[in-house]
């Protein structure tokens, strides 16, 4: 997506640690028409009509994930990252490291929400080694749902998230593949389709 390409490089910093800063758009000040158009271009490469609920994790892909499923009239779901007190019934659970906080946390969804053959489309704004989106499907699984796809709006493809879910043969669409970032240049893969 070339609009998301064009943010990345006008507005995005990178930082010391691979960390590409695009908070003034993606997820932390959210441009919500911007996320429209970003909700239109995952609709141009999954079968929205295929999809039944929108899965994201904890925080900073709700405001994606909200968008695309207001867009295109599903629910979405959240995995938290801590039990609350208003989480009733049992729970899937999924242990990953968080490459933001570097540190493991757990992903928790309520079974009242996710229910076996249920279609699932994940969605969340950006992939580095994809553990975030390896506990979202693992939660798919436990589930007995069925993943449709996983849509990510930024890949740093050099940290290989994406890699593997393009070997494992999901369908894995994402919209910006950072393949090298440094300071004074970000460099994108070329686009696949």
């Amino acid at each position: 997506m070339q609009a998301l390409k064009d943010r990345i490089v006008n507005e995005g910093k990178v930082l010391p640690g691979n960390i590409i800063k695009v908070d003034g758009f993606l997820n932390h000040r959210v441009d919500c028409a911007f996320m429209g158009e970003i909700a239109d271009a995952f609709a141009e490469r999954f079968d929205i009509n295929n999809v039944d609920v929108i899965l994201t994790a904890e925080a900073s892909g709700i405001a994606l994930a909200s968008i695309c499923a207001y867009r295109w009239n599903k629910p979405m779901i959240f995995a938290k990252k801590a039990k609350s007190d208003n989480i009733e019934g049992g729970l899937y659970k999924s242990e990953i490291m968080s490459y933001t906080y570097n540190k493991k946390v757990t992903l928790l969804v309520s079974k009242q929400w996710l229910a076996p053959r249920t279609k699932v489309l994940v969605i969340d704004d950006f992939m580095a080694r994809g553990e975030a989106v390896r506990g979202l499907c693992e939660l798919v699984g436990e589930a007995g749902a069925e993943l449709v796809g996983v849509g990510i709006a930024v890949e740093k493809g050099f940290q290989g998230g994406g890699d593997r879910l393009r070997e494992m043969g999901i369908n894995y669409q994402a919209l910006a593949v950072i393949d090298k970032a440094t300071p004074d240049e970000i460099v994108f893969r070329a686009d696949e389709d």
